[in-house]
């Protein structure tokens, strides 16, 4: 189901990792229903986008980056913080580097773009943040200790900037999706000995039985962007075929 046409009218978004995946769908998905869209990615970004670029680990060029888009827009009225890296093994499979490199993404990456974006969405008179999290921050998943640690600290960060910033008006929330069919999602199922029989695993763990599509999860994202959703913060949306909450009986 697509968006109401207008729902986002008159609206500024800037959708982080928006090149491809759930970022891409999101940006896609706000634009359609009126919004004006800037996307900051490593990537170059679909051509109907505005595109600046950007290094999450680099804070000097998160904020010009930040900057030349809220310019392009003329302010600055949603920020999905969706860009993120992914990882894999237990808590024995990453070294020190590697644990500093995921959490200064998914984790320091998001303050540092949020913390350029705060003066434009202060500005704003229908601000809203949305955080892409994931089932990792509630499920116990294996192989992703890492991940997982970082996804949890993205949902505690939510409900504390929640509280922080409804002073100023700005609402902030997540969005939980379970296993997506994105690139990155792609890249692992090639690179597993039976991908066909990995891809199943995956599908028969959430309780639906597939994966979830980008579209969903950008649906999601909307809604919690959107005027509709306005004494809507604090909170996350789970998209995750009931993983996370149901056990059903097999």
């Amino acid at each position: 189901m697509s968006a109401p046409v207008g729902e986002f009218d008159g609206l500024r978004a800037l959708v982080t990792g928006g090149a491809s995946g759930i970022g891409r769908a999101a940006a896609i998905r706000l634009a359609d229903a009126g919004a004006t869209v800037a996307v900051l990615d490593r990537d170059d970004p679909p051509d109907r986008f505005t595109g600046v670029r950007a290094d999450l680990a680099d804070d000097v060029a998160v904020r010009a980056a930040v900057a030349s888009a809220v310019e392009a827009l003329g302010g600055l009225d949603i920020l999905v913080n969706n860009a993120g890296v992914g990882a894999q093994g237990d808590i024995t499979a990453n070294d020190d580097a590697e644990w500093h490199r995921v959490l200064d993404v998914n984790v320091v990456g998001l303050v540092r773009v949020t913390r350029a974006a705060l003066p434009a969405l202060r500005a704003s008179q229908h601000a809203a943040i949305v955080n892409t999290c994931s089932i990792a921050a509630t499920a116990g998943l294996p192989t992703r200790a890492l991940y997982s640690a970082s996804k949890g600290a993205v949902l505690s960060l939510t409900l504390a900037m929640a509280a922080d910033l409804l002073p100023d008006g700005i609402r902030v929330n997540a969005v939980n999706p379970g296993t997506a069919d994105t690139p990155w999602v792609g890249r692992l199922l090639d690179a597993a000995p039976d991908p066909a029989a990995e891809r199943a695993a995956l599908e028969a763990r959430q309780p639906h039985g597939r994966l979830v599509s980008a579209d969903e999860v950008a649906a999601a994202i909307a809604y919690l962007a959107s005027p509709a959703a306005g004494s809507t913060t604090g909170t996350w949306l789970a998209v995750d075929g009931g993983m996370d909450r149901l056990r059903l009986r097999r």
